[in-house]
């Protein structure tokens, strides 16, 4: 078998190959950021060091940086998708260091925060609701702005009292939850979203399982509590006072925000949760879970056309 060094300089024997190495070595060091690199490091650099790491600086030479030859994170055209190289001395040598680019660095921001907000039965396009969509929605102003300062206070007061919108079908009461969960995200709190109806049902299996008491505790100790659409459920007694009391009274206790969404105000969702699927009224009970929810939220009403038409 030939030795490297013999097949090397047969290579560079020959007067064709030999122009071609000449060539793509002055390509090289003349590309605007290898030049750069080296202008700025002459110092620490001497002609044999950028000889022996001309095919790193030919490979660098190849690379997108900052993105510029990808048209998307999925289309990236480097080795290692989603990191862009930085050329750096190391050992008497020129080599490539990676770092994530600016689209990778975005993408993992932005699943990070989706990470941080977990939810319960809730629509996908909810979780994706933004402040930004409802700048200029006069009917929402009042709702908007007071989550805005509630969002604004948290990092200062994360024991301030959460919102009770109310209003009728479709005005977006769930998406303005959407909304604040991805605010807070930005901010790196975490938040939890749950759609009552579903989960009243899901705790009732749980019992079958035994797991009801873990979900209870993981969802009693979210840093936000957001209770989509209650008063949508069928109530029972048990939901009323096994599940949605004990929730409300270890969040009041602790004073941690919790949010709501209803179509009823609060004197009819007293009255709907007096009365249970099998027509008993407990007018008690009921005034107990809604003094909670009085400690624990603001009513804000929204109002605004259908927009689910």
């Amino acid at each position: 078998m030939e030795n490297i060094n013999d097949t090397l300089k047969r290579l560079t024997g020959n007067q064709d190959f030999k122009k071609r190495y000449e060539q793509q070595r002055a390509d090289t060091l003349n590309h605007p950021d290898i030049k750069a690199f080296l202008i700025e490091h002459q110092h620490e650099l001497t002609e044999d060091m950028v000889n022996r790491s001309l095919i790193k600086l030919y490979e660098y030479s190849k690379l997108s940086k900052e993105c510029n030859k990808c048209p998307n994170l999925e289309g990236c055209i480097n080795f290692m998708q989603g990191y862009h190289p930085e050329l750096v001395i190391t050992r008497g040598l020129i080599d490539i260091k990676y770092d994530k680019c600016p689209r990778k660095v975005i993408h993992d921001e932005k699943r990070k925060n989706e990470s941080l907000i977990k939810s319960l039965y809730v629509p996908k396009d909810i979780l994706h609701a933004k402040f930004k969509d409802l700048h200029d929605d006069v009917y929402r102003a009042d709702a908007v702005d007071k989550a805005v300062t509630f969002i604004t206070n948290y990092s200062k007061n994360p024991s301030q009292k959460g919102l009770y919108f109310y209003g009728q079908f479709g005005v977006g009461k769930s998406y303005l939850l959407g909304a604040i969960a991805n605010a807070l995200a930005n901010q790196g709190v975490s938040s939890m979203i749950v759609y009552v109806p579903e989960l009243f049902r899901e705790m009732k299996s749980s019992i079958g399982d035994s797991t009801l008491n873990d979900k209870m505790e993981a969802i009693k100790r979210a840093n936000v509590l957001m209770f989509d659409d209650i008063g949508a459920e069928t109530m029972s007694s048990w939901t009323r006072d096994e599940v949605l009391g004990p929730l409300l009274q270890f969040r009041m206790l602790e004073n941690l925000p919790t949010f709501f969404t209803s179509n009823f105000d609060l004197k009819e969702l007293e009255h709907h949760l007096s009365y249970t699927q099998r027509g008993e009224e407990e007018r008690m009970k009921a005034r107990r879970i809604m003094e909670r929810i009085k400690f624990l939220s603001e009513p804000v009403l929204v109002e605004g056309p259908n927009r689910r038409r």
